[in-house]
């Protein structure tokens, strides 16, 4: 006979290291597809509901720093005030990134606590869980960068289950309702695509276009 607990399948949210070695992966498919940006492309609108494409890149770019900031256990809110990308905003955004992606690879970051002050002022995070914060937002910012120029961005399967398990842990119900919610509430979607699957259940409609 065998336990329950021999059974049972490991929640990949636990994972710390795959977790990192994942958001390394969607953190550089935004890289990439940001590196398609033209100074035309940013007044363009979003999937994000009234930003446009400069707006986005500004948020993603401050999302960086201040997850980077939390990993090394520094709480204040100001490391989560929005950036200015500056004269170069892919430049700035490609900066933002590695700067994160160089916090999460430091030694002994796993067994940190991560303040999240945007999420929860009450309490941190264990670092697996704030990494699959950070890594779920990559998987869909860099979905929203793509639509908004009309490209496409690809992920490996693997990469894809576990950011579908991230996003069914997402909360729904009246958190998703109020102003700055960070996802809307589910949608219906009608393809077979894993991706559009992950960006329908955290609010976005796969077959958005900018009209």
């Amino acid at each position: 006979m065998h336990s329950e607990s021999s059974t049972a399948s490991p929640n990949p949210l636990d994972n710390g290291a795959e977790l990192v070695a994942l958001d390394e992966q969607a953190v550089r498919a935004s890289v990439e597809v940001v590196a398609q940006v033209t100074t035309a492309d940013l007044a363009r609108p979003t999937p994000c509901a009234g930003w446009r494409l400069h707006d986005l890149l500004a948020h993603m770019a401050t999302q960086h720093h201040g997850f980077a900031a939390a990993s090394r256990g520094e709480g204040d809110p100001a490391w989560w005030e929005l950036r200015s990308l500056g004269d170069d905003p892919v430049g700035s955004y490609r900066s933002a990134a590695e700067h994160v992606l160089a916090a999460f690879a430091a030694d002994g970051v796993l067994s940190r606590s991560f303040p999240l002050p945007e999420i929860s002022a009450d309490r941190p995070f264990p670092a697996a869980r704030a990494i699959s914060f950070h890594f779920i937002d990559y998987v869909v910012h860099s979905w929203d960068v793509a639509k908004t120029l009309d490209l496409a961005v690809e992920f490996e399967p693997r990469l894809l289950d576990v950011a579908l398990a991230v996003a069914r842990a997402v909360p729904g119900g009246e958190s998703r309702l109020g102003p700055g919610a960070a996802f809307a509430p589910e949608v219906a979607w009608s393809s077979g695509s894993r991706l559009d699957e992950i960006v329908a259940v955290l609010g976005r409609a796969p077959d958005w276009s900018r009209g």
